[in-house]
C-alpha cells in the first residue's frame, strides 16, 4: 500500500509521525510512504530530505506552490505505486495504529465492492470547542443536503482504491467531499471509529469554517456534479 501524507510547515511533527508509522508498519505490509509537502516555508522539506537515507520506502514531492491538502493529496495517489492508498494527515494527530483496522475493513468491504471508500470516525475529537464545534455544524449541513452518511467528512484517514479515486473531478477542497463523490460513483463508503490525538505543536492549516463561502461554493458544486453526472455503466 501507498501511505500518502500532505504537509505543510509541520517540522515538529513530520519525522515523529514517521517514526511511528516505521514501528507499525515494518513486517507487516509492503508500503511505500508519499509525503507531499505542500510548499513549507520552515525546515520540514530539510528533515525530509534528512530522513530519505534511514527510510528507504520514504518518497518526497515538494509542490513549487501551495496547492492545499486536495491538491497535496491528488499529487500523492498520482505518484503511487500500490493500488491501495491510506491517507493519513501530517500533524500527528491521526493515531498509525488505526491502520491496521482500516485496511481490514478495506478488505472486507473491497472483496464485496472494489469501489468502496474507508474513512476514519473521530468520535473523540481533541481539538478546541471551537474546532470541534464548526466541524459538526458543517459536517451536519454537508451531510443533509449530500446524505452521504458519513459523521466525519473531514476526517484525514482515509483508505481507497487508487483507480477509484483518479475517477473524482480534482478541484480544491475535494478532500472534504469524498464520500459524496464515492456515492455519485457508485461506491460503498464506511465509516469507522477510530482515535484522535491532541496537536503535540503548531496549528492548523487547514481551518473548518476559515473559509466559509468556498465551502458553500464547494458544496454547491459537488450538488452540481451528482445531478449532471453522466451514468458511463449506462452504455453497453
Amino acid at each position: 500500500m501507498t501511505i500518502v501524507i500532505p504537509v505543510h510547515n509541520e517540522e515538529a511533527n513530520i519525522i515523529p509521525l514517521l517514526v511511528e508509522i516505521r514501528q507499525y508498519l515494518d513486517g507487516k505490509y509492503d508500503y511505500e510512504v508519499i509525503v507531499v509537502d505542500d510548499h513549507s516555508t520552515d525546515n520540514t522539506e530539510l528533515l525530509l530530505r534528512k530522513s530519505v537515507d534511514e527510510y528507504p520506502v520514504l518518497r518526497i514531492i515538494r509542490l513549487m506552490r501551495r496547492g492545499g491538502q486536495s491538491g497535496a493529496v491528488l499529487q500523492g495517489v498520482r505518484a503511487a505505486g500500490y493500488p491501495l492508498i491510506v491517507t493519513l494527515d501530517g500533524d500527528g494527530q491521526n493515531d498509525p495504529a488505526d491502520i491496521d483496522a482500516l485496511v481490514a475493513c478495506y478488505r472486507q468491504t473491497s472483496s464485496r465492492t472494489p469501489r468502496c471508500l474507508i474513512i476514519g470516525n473521530r468520535y473523540r475529537r481533541r481539538d478546541s470547542m471551537w474546532k470541534k464545534f464548526s466541524s459538526k455544524i458543517a459536517n451536519s449541513v454537508r451531510g443533509s443536503i449530500l446524505r452521504d452518511k458519513t459523521p466525519d467528512s473531514g476526517c484525514g484517514i482515509k483508505a481507497f482504491p487508487r483507480d477509484f479515486f483518479l475517477e473524482f473531478p480534482a478541484f480544491d477542497h475535494m478532500h472534504r467531499f469524498l464520500p459524496a463523490l464515492a456515492c455519485q460513483r457508485g461506491g460503498t463508503v464506511v465509516s469507522l471509529d477510530v482515535h484522535h490525538r491532541p496537536r503535540k505543536s503548531g496549528a492548523s492549516h487547514y481551518g473548518s469554517l476559515d473559509r466559509l463561502m468556498e465551502g458553500i461554493i464547494d458544496l454547491l458544486g459537488v450538488v452540481w456534479l451528482g445531478y449532471r453526472r453522466i451514468d458511463n455503466e449506462a452504455v453497453k
